[in-house]
């Protein structure tokens, strides 16, 4: 792992250490959450289409920059209806 991969890493654990505290401090203990739910959605659409739109809609390059088959990647992009559009 480099240098920035590291960097990124320590940056997104302090912040869900800290935002994760926040969100189970104010719930009530009797309280359901859907906390993996709220951060899996949250975080994975944006995360496709952030990399979709610099890989031009490129959905191998995309695949291939996030880790995860191609196949994967397609029924993500179905799965949140994201449009991929070509960069202008």
């Amino acid at each position: 792992m480099d240098k920035t991969s590291k960097d990124i890493r320590c940056f997104l654990e302090k912040w869900l250490h800290k935002s994760v505290k926040q969100y189970v401090s104010e719930m009530d203990g009797n309280e359901k959450g859907d906390l993996y739910g709220l951060l899996v959605c949250g975080l994975e659409k944006p995360l496709l289409e952030i990399v979709l739109e610099e890989t031009q809609g490129n959905q191998t390059k995309a695949a291939n920059i996030l880790g995860i088959n191609r196949n994967t990647l397609r029924k993500k992009v179905q799965e949140y209806r994201i449009q991929c559009k070509a960069k202008v």
